[in-house]
């Protein structure tokens, strides 16, 4: 027999009190409706009346008096010390297994499928009131309101014209107009053929993987790194080697010192701001990288997701632009201080390449070209540069706070650095303390602190903090508990 339904009651019995039928039968027909209907099957359990009763809004003399007169009706069978179930006179016992629909499918599958540990993501579902991310902007401060406006006038033509349709290629509109702003804002030379639009970070590494990776390849990933684009090439098959990482980046050195010509397929790397640090690749390792990648014959992943979130916004930084793309597989954000249904990822890489890169959209899904088509007039209008300039200036200001408030709340207590992109700060305690001791503690208080956001082994005890999705208010409230979290971690400690 089943556990009692969860299905709400008051959804399909309704009390109408100026109805000439008492209560307790306008209950009796209604339910008897529900179970010749399939809302009630043969065989389930029901709450007790006390509960049906308050769902109602009834006295439970009333639902008392419903239930007998189901019962007498039969209705309702009650098994003593059990409970009450639902019975349909109407049907035989062969029927009620024949028409029985399933609520749920079983918990565990009765057959074999494929699992993959490598992609068991760090995420955790319970989130509090205030709550750490690895570093996420604010969404609340360019209002989705005025992002819909542009998606709404592309529908609004489409239907008076009937001119758009989806092809494979996606918007040339958006990509002649990402082309521009991406010129603009970021000193590239590249038309439209060499840009590919794909929606989510993880398809376009998804994506890469497919092209680029055969099993037991090697690619060198930065020590701790990124654990998104680690899991999608390690499913692939390759063999993921991370390099040190110091006060200049990734040591280079390491990779001539290590590893011979052929042996290594691809880097990949984020030479701005290196995760989870923040450390961004001193100039001269970056000449030392692109010399290297043509004589050991590698390709290099630059990862430049943070550019928007600059402080500098050097155009002569990047690989790209040093290499021309010979080398260098770019993969950059736009518009990620927007609401995430508005943002979109890119790839510039060779043009076969992307060609290549666009059949896979059939299995990945292809692009929305309504939503494209939005974006690009997003460019076009000028909007985007408006968006971006106030986002900058807030990000710019919580982040000011951020640093004030680590500095009151854990004097001499921990070691940071300002991060000149990204929108997360390395934090490094001077004690050496449990963690997972933090996490909970904070927890309990009402903070959450992600798995995400921890980074502890015999050399690090460290946090990674965003800061930029809090506002000043939440953002103290967050500092206060963790400062409270952690004196009660070493308070502990030395008890």
């Amino acid at each position: 027999m089943n556990s009692p339904v969860i299905l709400p009651f008051q959804s399909f019995i309704k009390i109408d009190r100026r109805k000439k039928d008492a209560v307790y039968l306008q209950i009796v027909y209604q339910f008897i409706n529900a179970v010749k209907s399939n809302l009630l099957e043969d065989g389930d359990q029901l709450p007790g009346s006390r509960i049906i009763a308050e769902s109602l809004h009834v006295h439970r003399k009333t639902m008392v008096a419903a239930l007998g007169e189901l019962k007498d009706q039969g209705w309702l069978e009650t098994v003593p010390n059990v409970g009450s179930f639902v019975k349909n006179p109407e049907i035989s016992t062969s029927q009620v297994h024949e028409n029985r629909t399933f609520l749920h499918p079983p918990e565990k599958a009765p057959f074999l499928f494929r699992k993959e540990f490598i992609l068991d993501a760090p995420f955790e579902r319970n989130q509090e009131k205030i709550y750490f991310t690895e570093g996420t902007p604010d969404y609340r401060i360019i209002r989705s309101e005025e992002l819909v406006r542009f998606y709404t006038s592309v529908i609004r033509r489409k239907k008076q014209s009937g001119i758009l349709t989806a092809t494979s290629d996606g918007s040339l509109f958006f990509k002649d107009q990402l082309s521009y702003y991406l010129n603009l804002t970021r000193g590239f030379h590249v038309s439209r053929d060499f840009l590919f639009p794909v929606a989510g970070i993880e398809k376009a590494h998804s994506i890469l993987s497919r092209l680029l990776v055969n099993k037991g390849d090697v690619i060198l990933v930065e020590e701790l790194s990124y654990y998104l684009p680690n899991m999608i090439y390690s499913q692939a098959g390759a063999h993921l080697k991370t390099i040190p990482v110091d006060e200049d980046g990734m040591d280079v050195d390491y990779i001539q010192n290590n590893f011979k010509p052929g042996e290594i397929r691809m880097v990949y790397i984020n030479v701005k701001c290196q995760y989870p640090t923040t450390i961004g690749l001193s100039e001269n390792r970056k000449k030392q990288l692109l010399i290297l990648a043509e004589q050991y014959n590698f390709i290099v992943i630059e990862d430049d997701s943070d550019f928007e979130f600059s402080a500098t916004k050097n155009k002569k930084e990047t690989l790209l632009r040093r290499n021309g793309g010979n080398r260098i597989i770019y993969i950059g954000t736009f518009g990620r201080f927007l609401n995430p249904g508005f943002q979109m990822n890119f790839i510039i890489a060779p043009k076969d390449l992307l060609e290549e890169a666009a059949k896979y959209l059939n299995i990945f899904g292809k692009p929305d070209v309504m939503m494209e088509k939005a974006l690009g007039e997003l460019i076009h209008q000028g909007d985007i540069h408006r968006y971006q300039r106030k986002s900058t200036k807030v990000i710019a200001e919580r982040k000011e706070v951020f640093i004030e408030l680590l500095n009151t709340y854990f004097v001499n207590k921990l070691s940071f650095t300002i991060p000149v992109a990204g929108l997360a700060f390395w934090i490094q305690f001077k004690n050496s303390i449990s963690l997972t001791d933090l996490q909970k503690k904070a927890r309990k208080k009402g903070l959450s602190i992600p798995m995400t956001c921890l980074y502890q082994n015999r050399k690090v005890s460290a946090l990674r903090l965003g800061f930029a999705h809090l506002n000043p208010a939440e953002m103290e409230e967050a500092i206060r508990l963790l400062s409270e979290s952690y004196f009660e971690v070493i308070g502990g400690q030395l008890t």
